[in-house]
């Protein structure tokens, strides 16, 4: 399998889980700006949308959407746990943090890290994005990790995301930022999530260690 990524984008989360299951998985960086990997390839004929991640199978099948990459690489080793069996209230559950933190979290940053262009609307966004991680943080209260007691899929993926609000590159546009101040829930479940081996490898693979 190849997974397609961006140094400190989203596809840090399929590539912590990569690590995580010990997969056999090429990674292929993508130049964001050029949509060219790094061997020259043009990675719009892997993701015609041009953003990544994407993974490509053995067969040549290519998945192009960040929360179907994480299931099918837990489900590849469904003994680990990162995913709950198909059809569990569990899963269901999984299945609605991974939505969650792609519509509210995910999209929610985009107005922040194109401040340029969002003009007031970062006004809005920012506040926003601010409560959400307020609730997630509430949620976090007892809880090692998202689902519970065991880390999943859906930790990798906040994590990735997370990482983007403590970026001083972000804070230069929103002063305010998303910082752990007042979430002390969230704060030490980013310690506990960033201690984990599978995260140590996969931020110094993309130099972010």
């Amino acid at each position: 399998m190849k997974l397609y990524y961006i140094p400190a984008s989203c596809s840090l989360a399929p590539h912590i889980v990569a690590h995580e299951l010990a997969l056999d998985v090429t990674l292929v960086k993508v130049d964001h700006r050029q949509h060219r990997t790094e061997d020259g390839g043009d990675y719009r004929a892997v993701n015609p949308l041009g953003y990544v991640p994407a993974l490509e199978l053995d067969d040549g099948q290519v998945f192009r959407e960040g929360a179907v990459i994480l299931q099918y690489l837990a489900d590849l080793k469904p003994e680990a746990g990162l995913a709950p069996p198909h059809g569990s209230i569990a899963r269901y559950r999984l299945q609605e943090w991974l939505n969650f933190l792609s519509s509210e979290i995910h999209k929610g940053f985009i107005p922040l890290l194109y401040a340029g262009l969002a003009g007031k609307y970062v006004e809005t966004a920012g506040p926003k994005l601010a409560q959400r991680y307020a609730w997630i943080d509430a949620q976090l209260a007892g809880r090692a990790y998202l689902a519970g007691e065991h880390f999943t899929v859906a930790d990798a993926y906040l994590f990735a995301l997370t990482g983007w609000g403590q970026a001083a590159w972000l804070t230069s546009y929103y002063k305010a930022g998303i910082h752990f101040d007042g979430l002390p829930h969230l704060a030490a479940w980013y310690g506990r999530v960033r201690a984990r081996p599978s995260v140590r490898l996969a931020l110094e693979r993309e130099g972010l260690a």
